[in-house]
């Protein structure tokens, strides 16, 4: 018996690698859509995921008082954080850069497309993000939140972030315009500039810590039901086994760096911000370390979900050609098969056999 037909404890074959073509599948014995089964059911779980957390953090930071007191004193604390006001101050331009960056990051992610001629992808990425920004829309207009009188006169309807939507619906736009081999190097790239939008909306005071955090996983889950879509049309195909990981290292190192140090150090700091006091005023060293814990958590959470996509989208070529194979020996060869370095198919031309 061949490798792939040994019998699970369950009795069903070995499920195949994911390197494996579809006529690999054939022989096998199982059904070629099994790999898209495989990552439509990846891709599910993940939206599910993301929707949970999401659901985690607005009831945390939104519908509870210790939840909006603590996202009130971290975009009351920028104040309080002399790093951050020297930064805004000495750099005014800054919100003008972030703005033009976002409109350029969209003209980048058509650009791409229509270059490469995936009009579909390019057509289904820009739905994406019209999708997330659309479900962030519908998030700061109608989910329940207190009163604006409630919230002491601050920000009341931020949650989710907009501009992090947008930022980060790009770059996880690019995973479906781009080539393969290229996907880690423009996801975490992309990855790190959204990055970079969050944490500028939370020191200018446009938007909390939650608000950052919320969009994240708005748009990891927006972009995990597009991909299960994909894949239920059956437009994902087997990656090579050396994927674009190594390419990817010098955006993808810093990314895993971010999420560890940005979760560590706001889940460290976290415990202290939390027992601020009920009513002002507040001790601005108490103030300026929850803003400092929640850039960390916001910064470490979108570092994570780029992180996420690309672990999701491992060895997964989205409408790739199937893997190129070879044949060869003396059956091969006495079937008049072509030159080693021509590619043919599983097949040879000999018509004096039958497969059975």
């Amino acid at each position: 018996m061949a490798s792939y037909d040994r019998p699970r404890a369950g009795g069903s074959p070995r499920p195949l690698e994911t390197s494996a073509t579809w006529w690999y599948a054939a022989v096998a014995g199982e059904a070629a859509g099994s790999f898209s089964a495989r990552v439509r059911t990846r891709m599910r779980r993940g939206c599910l995921g993301a929707v949970l957390l999401l659901t985690v953090v607005y009831a945390g930071l939104v519908l509870t008082a210790t939840g909006r007191r603590w996202g009130d004193a971290a975009m009351t604390g920028r104040r309080a954080d002399g790093v951050a006001v020297t930064l805004l101050r000495e750099h005014p331009s800054l919100t003008g850069l972030g703005t033009l960056s976002l409109v350029l990051g969209c003209v980048l992610l058509l650009a791409l497309g229509l270059i490469r001629r995936r009009y579909a992808l390019t057509g289904l990425a820009a739905g994406g993000v019209v999708t997330a920004l659309a479900v962030t829309g519908l998030l700061q207009r109608y989910a329940p939140r207190p009163r604006a009188a409630d919230a002491g006169g601050l920000l009341s309807s931020g949650f989710p972030s907009a501009q992090t939507t947008l930022a980060l619906g790009v770059a996880f736009g690019l995973a479906l315009v781009v080539p393969y081999r290229l996907r880690s190097v423009a996801v975490g790239a992309g990855t790190l500039w959204a990055v970079a939008v969050g944490a500028h909306t939370i020191a200018d005071g446009r938007h909390r810590p939650g608000d950052v955090i919320a969009a994240a996983l708005v748009v990891l889950a927006v972009v995990c039901g597009l991909l299960a879509l994909l894949a239920r049309k059956g437009k994902v195909r087997p990656g090579a086994r050396r994927g674009p990981a190594a390419p990817g290292l010098p955006v993808t190192v810093p990314l895993a760096l971010i999420t560890a140090a940005g979760l560590g150090a706001g889940l460290w700091l976290l415990g202290d911000t939390l027992a601020l006091p009920a009513t002002a005023p507040y001790d601005p060293a108490e103030l300026r370390l929850a803003h400092r814990c929640g850039q960390a958590l916001a910064a470490g959470v979108a570092a994570a979900v780029g992180l996420v996509l690309l672990g999701l989208l491992r060895r997964v070529d989205i409408e790739g050609a199937p893997t190129p194979y070879r044949l060869g020996g003396p059956y091969a060869e006495a079937a008049g098969a072509p030159a080693d370095a021509e590619v043919v198919g599983p097949f040879t031309e000999d018509l004096d056999h039958e497969i059975s």
